[in-house]
């Protein structure tokens, strides 16, 4: 009898632990969206990545329209000379694109606080409502179903415009 109090007890004080966890739903991709400096700062990325691919393929144009110019002679001569070229292409294309290259930095430097932003805002609202979990919705597969009552994404975007 016992051991039947004690487990219904220890099960009754599981459940009430459980639905004292209070979690909350916000889709980050709608509250990236919603910031007009994250909107400008992508449009310039973008901007800047097409001109850098643009470099990267005139570099690389005009290194093939040389090596196309090449008889077998002197293709033989200048094989180091075509191969140093290549990799100065490739070198080229990772100092744009690489994780350390321009593009990358200049992300770092452009998104960066907003994203600082964003996070601390999020952490700042969970704090201040009490919630003990906040679940991005915006690019997880795996979640299946949420109540609308739990996102507070808008919550969120109106915190930020303050």
């Amino acid at each position: 009898m016992k051991r039947l109090i004690l487990t219904l007890a220890l099960m009754l004080g599981f459940a009430v632990a459980a639905q004292a966890q209070s979690y909350a739903v916000v889709n980050s991709e709608k509250i990236f969206k919603s910031i007009e400096s994250y909107n400008a700062a992508i449009t310039e990325l973008d901007k800047l990545a097409g001109e850098y691919q643009e470099q990267v393929e005139k570099f690389y144009n005009t290194y093939m329209e040389r090596r196309n110019q090449l008889n077998a002679a002197s293709q033989q001569a200048n094989e180091e000379k075509i191969l140093e070229m290549e990799k100065e292409a490739t070198e080229f294309q990772e100092s744009i694109f690489g994780t350390e290259g321009e593009l990358m930095k200049k992300r770092l430097e452009l998104i960066q606080p907003i994203q600082k932003k964003v996070f601390d805002t999020i952490d700042s609202y969970a704090k201040q409502k009490g919630y003990d979990m906040i679940i991005d919705v915006s690019q997880n597969a795996t979640m299946l179903y949420y109540s609308s009552k739990a996102d507070k994404t808008n919550e969120i975007i109106d915190l930020l415009k303050k």
